[in-house]
């Protein structure tokens, strides 16, 4: 069995499937002969028992370079055998196996029924055994199916530890195909990737086949995706180079006559990197100094800041994309405070970006369609961690849940004073940081960041379903947020129960606090909200003007964004005011069918809660749950 020098830990995506039998090869490996001796893997063929036995090898050699590793797949130890006794040397045979401080035994599932070469491994595993050399094998099976063996043999190759590997989950298949790409230099477009890995497949070898195929078809037939990715001109070239620079040059040259050469200089300089989006203080500090404050020197000063600052970048947004652009970045005078911020972002220590700054508490209107969700919202806020946690906000797309959730994270942080990390992410960004983590072998910082969070908001939770290694990180993590008194809220287009292939013991996590679902915006709720848009716009509510735009029932407050921002475009569009007879227009309705339509809106205003809307007989219970009762006219 020849060692391939690919075949490392290194090279290894660890994943759910595989995750324990990888734990066991390492400790093999930094500990042979004490740990797990010996140490059996199975599985189908194809899912990387063959790469976990040869990665044991290496990191045992690399660790004791003096070290003696014998590897045989057991056609291989077949030929050694039989060449063994017909020289009538089987001892020497037996004993050279003994000896080795590393024995690694391959498909051992073709014992079966080959009772002389079982009597001698059985020999050759007392004898390692009791001087302390490590044994490990692998099969398709466990050693209890394997057939015909020896049942001494049985009890010694089930002694240590039994250990399986299965097919790769999802992320651990969008992890394998990347580092497959990046061995190749090959760039594949993430939405082929994202299909490749959801087919479902029973080997890593099936996955690796489907990617070749698919790397032929492109090739084939002519697509450029497989093309090398180019790489960026160095940020020290843009400085000296580029039309920018000498526009800015010539602009320079016309009023040269007027200000010194040396703020020329310093002033394209400033120019440049503003553009680039850094703070500039310390250069336009320079311009005020009565004389050449040595320009090349502080220029050249100033770049190097730029471009540690930039590789400070890198290596965050290698742990978290989210902390990409992050002001402590922009600015070379708080390079101490970017090395500080990237230093705790490598021990995890750096929870994920916070919410979304522009949605308040206050900016959320309540009507009887979300009251519920607002009032359990408010609870939160005054005692996290408290009451509700979890909090599961639910409801259809755009009624605004992610507004909700992200307000709730803004107040906490607010009545805080501050001092309180509130981490707030995409289920489908929790999904790709994991994967990221596997490729990287960073999943522990990847717990750190989660666990560092004072709370935690995790928006779109449904993205979740069939993710089984991010949900089962997810638990873990979710269990020590819990256990520790902070909070953790939820959003999902439906509830726990209906999001599907998720783990049990998750959903019941999911369904253990306080489940608030957020309906369609009623008809109060609907002309608060498009005052609001309109007062935004600039533009008067009237009360015909909200008559006509509210009546029709509407099922996300991102439509009625949507059709706010319609009629004003049609109004600008005419050049004419934005009223009743507009909005009629452009929403094809008639003068007769409002008309028709004023006695219902006029009982309604009177406390009829009982009136026809259009096609539909509407009851709306003004209870806290705010459920509507349907029924087709």
């Amino acid at each position: 069995m020849r060692l391939d020098p690919r075949l490392t830990f290194d090279r290894l995506v660890v994943g759910a499937a595989n995750r324990l039998a990888a734990a066991a090869a390492r400790a093999v490996a930094e500990s042979p002969g004490s740990a797990y001796n010996p140490l059996f893997i199975y599985g189908g063929s194809g899912l990387g028992k063959t790469h976990l036995l040869t990665a044991t090898a290496h990191q045992l050699l690399q660790l004791q370079p003096a070290g003696e590793v014998m590897a045989l797949t057991m056609d291989e130890f077949s030929e050694q055998w039989y060449a063994a006794v017909s020289a009538g040397e089987t001892h020497v045979f037996g004993g050279r196996m003994a000896r080795v401080d590393l024995l690694i035994l391959d498909d051992l599932q073709f014992l079966t029924g080959r009772r002389e070469m079982q009597a001698e491994l059985l020999r050759v595993f007392t004898s390692m055994q009791e001087a302390g050399r490590q044994i490990v094998c692998a099969s398709d099976r466990p050693p209890s199916d394997i057939s015909d063996v020896d049942e001494r043999l049985i009890q010694r190759l089930s002694g240590g530890l039994v250990v399986d590997v299965g097919a790769p989950e999802y992320e651990a298949r969008v992890a394998i195909l990347r580092a497959a790409c990046r061995e190749r230099g090959l760039v594949i477009p993430d939405g082929a990737i994202d299909g490749l890995a959801k087919k479902s497949v029973v080997s890593v070898r099936e996955l690796q086949g489907s990617l070749n195929q698919w790397i032929a078809r492109q090739t084939l037939g002519g697509g450029r995706d497989t093309a090398p990715r180019t790489p960026l001109p160095g940020a020290a070239d843009a400085l000296s180079s580029g039309e920018f620079l000498s526009f800015l040059t010539d602009v320079a040259s016309a009023v040269q006559q007027h200000v010194e050469s040396w703020q020329v200089r310093l002033r394209e300089t400033i120019a440049y990197w503003q553009g680039e989006g850094y703070r500039t203080a310390v250069l336009e500090r320079a311009l005020a100094l009565p004389k050449d404050p040595d320009v090349p020197a502080l220029v050249a000063v100033y770049v190097e800041a730029v471009e540690h600052l930039r590789s400070l970048e890198a290596e965050a947004t290698a742990v978290d994309r989210g902390l990409g652009g992050h002001a402590v970045f922009r600015d070379p005078e708080r390079l101490a405070e970017a090395e500080d911020f990237v230093e705790k972002a490598l021990a995890g220590e750096m929870p994920p970006g916070g919410p979304n700054p522009a949605f308040t508490r206050s900016g959320f209107d309540v009507g009887a369609s979300n009251q519920l969700a607002v009032h359990a919202a408010d609870a939160v806020i005054l005692q996290p961690g408290t009451r509700y946690n979890p909090l599961f906000i639910t409801g259809a797309s755009g009624v605004g849940k992610t507004h909700l959730v992200h307000a709730i994270g803004n107040a906490m942080a607010e009545a805080a004073g501050g001092d309180f990390a509130v981490g707030c992410v995409h289920a489908q960004v929790l999904v790709d940081e994991l994967i990221q983590a596997i490729e990287t072998g960073t999943v522990e910082r990847w717990r750190n960041r989660y666990r560092a969070a004072d709370a935690l908001i995790v928006d779109d939770v449904q993205f979740l379903a069939g993710k089984e290694r991010t949900q089962e990180e997810f638990f873990l993590v979710f269990n020590e947020l819990a256990e520790a008194g902070k909070q953790i809220i939820l959003s999902s287009d439906r509830v726990a129960a209906d999001i599907p292939d998720l783990a049990a013991r998750l959903r019941s996590r999911f369904e253990g606090g306080l489940t608030a679902e957020i309906l369609p915006p009623d008809r109060p709720l609907r002309e608060a909200l498009v005052a609001r848009f309109l007062a935004a716009l600039g533009r008067p509510a009237l009360p015909a003007l909200l008559d006509v735009v509210c009546d029709p029932p509407v099922q996300s407050v991102r439509e009625l964004i949507g059709t706010v921002n319609r009629l004003a475009a049609a109004a600008d569009a005419r050049g004419v005011e934005l009223d009743a007879a507009l909005a009629r227009d452009e929403l094809g309705f008639s003068e007769s069918a409002t008309a028709t339509m004023a006695p219902m809106a006029a009982a309604a205003a009177a406390g009829d809660r009982t009136f026809l809307d259009r096609e539909r007989v509407v009851w709306d219970w003004p209870d806290i749950t705010a459920r509507l009762i349907e029924e087709l006219r």
